[in-house]
């Protein structure tokens, strides 16, 4: 029985994709922009306007992303994929481009069955590093990471190990094979954009470890050719410059110095520096470039919490920050930040906090954490209480270059 089921689906993938009928049509161009989910926060060859100014230079009629339809019909996007939020979607309103969800996920239950979590829901109070915890990149090899790394067969290399080697016990397998099935989807997907942009040019941008998957899987299709992201061109500087807006660097200056990864230390200050030159001033201007002075060792402690203050202490520090990267507005917390739900007044004390503790002041580090979570509805509180131990020298000291 189950022999005739699979022979009656390779006659139906035959039926919906023939062959002979497709190599008649003029051929759609899919070129697959292999990502690290948010490296683009940390790596200055693959910074946001070089995606932007690249898309500019790809012009694709459409734009495949990672998420499923269902989803991002809600504007219900994964976290960790600042490249859509931050860049992919500015850029589509702004060209007028069509975006086509191409992901694929098991329904809550079946995640449920296989791994016990929903793996869309944080923790109520997140985990200061690893699985659901706060995003770092702690390796520094990303450093050095490429707009077009995933070009390079060397980068893919340790996927396709893994891909293709079952684990040595078959009940610890399910994210290898449920891998396989998600990324055999999502290239069903983008095959199904492909067909109905005959003749133009489709452009999918995915996590780059499905990237040589889905294109094994589509060059088998007549109607489709594949066309490298390398070949379409690499942005010169000025372009890059000219498509990186004020957005892109407050997430860059946000994430290297207030969320988690300064205290990694794997951070490229020379960037930040200059890209810190380019904000203006404002008082989230002031807060960025006192974090950046005390990581860095260029004032003291006592400096730091005069600034600070200032900053708590200015009436037009009550504005949001111009990034934050939060999903959830009921949450004080973002994915990359532990308090990134909070506008500049509220962090000027928090940093104020932190530096005091630094200084060993921690009954007024305290009472300045008490009255800013006066302030809060009592789910922000009692995170922002949850995460203060982060703020403590012991445990999340920055490095400074």
């Amino acid at each position: 029985m189950s022999r005739s089921i699979f022979a009656l689906a390779a006659l139906l993938l035959a039926a919906v994709f023939p062959p002979h009928a497709l190599a008649e049509k003029t051929k759609t161009r899919v070129t697959i922009l292999g990502v690290d989910h948010t490296a683009q926060l940390v790596a200055e060859k693959d910074q946001p306007g070089m995606l932007a100014a690249w898309l500019d230079l790809a012009k694709p009629a459409a734009l495949c992303i990672e998420r499923p339809p269902e989803q991002a019909s809600r504007q219900d996007f994964y976290e960790f994929t600042y490249e859509i939020q931050g860049i992919i979607l500015p850029w589509a309103t702004k060209n007028a481009t069509e975006l086509c969800p191409i992901d694929w996920m098991p329904s809550l239950d079946d995640q449920l069955l296989g791994f016990g979590l929903d793996l869309d829901t944080p923790l109520e109070i997140r985990k200061a590093q690893g699985f659901q915890g706060f995003l770092t990149f702690p390796d520094r090899k990303i450093l050095d990471w490429d707009f077009f790394s995933a070009d390079d067969p060397a980068t893919l290399a340790p996927l396709r190990k893994w891909a293709n080697e079952p684990a040595p016990r078959a009940d610890r397998d399910l994210p290898r094979r449920l891998y396989l099935y998600r990324t055999y989807m999502q290239a069903q997907r983008i095959r199904a954009v492909a067909h109905k942009r005959t003749g133009e040019t489709v452009v999918v941008v995915v996590g780059y470890f499905h990237k040589p998957d889905i294109e094994a899987i589509l060059k088998q299709d007549p109607a489709i050719e594949l066309v490298p992201a390398a070949s379409l061109g690499r942005p010169g500087e000025a372009a890059v410059r000219a498509a990186t807006t004020s957005e892109h660097r407050a997430a860059i200056l946000s994430f290297n110095l207030l969320g988690m990864q300064a205290a990694t230390g794997v951070v490229n200050w020379g960037w930040v520096d200059r890209v810190l030159a380019d904000f203006g001033t404002s008082p989230e201007a002031d807060l960025f470039r006192t974090r950046y002075a005390i990581v860095t060792g260029k004032i003291s402690l006592a400096e730091a919490a005069r600034r600070y203050d200032a900053i708590a202490k200015n009436p037009a520090s009550a504005r949001p920050f111009t990034w934050t990267g939060v999903k959830d507005l009921a949450r004080v917390d973002s994915f990359f930040d532990p308090f990134g739900n909070l506008d500049v007044r509220q962090r000027a004390e928090v940093e104020l906090a932190r530096t005091l503790f630094a200084q060993g002041k921690r009954a007024h580090a305290e009472q300045r954490l008490d009255a800013l979570a006066a302030g809060l509805t009592p789910r922000k509180a009692l995170q922002l209480r949850g995460y203060a131990p982060l703020l403590k020298p012991a445990v999340a000291a920055a490095k400074a270059p």
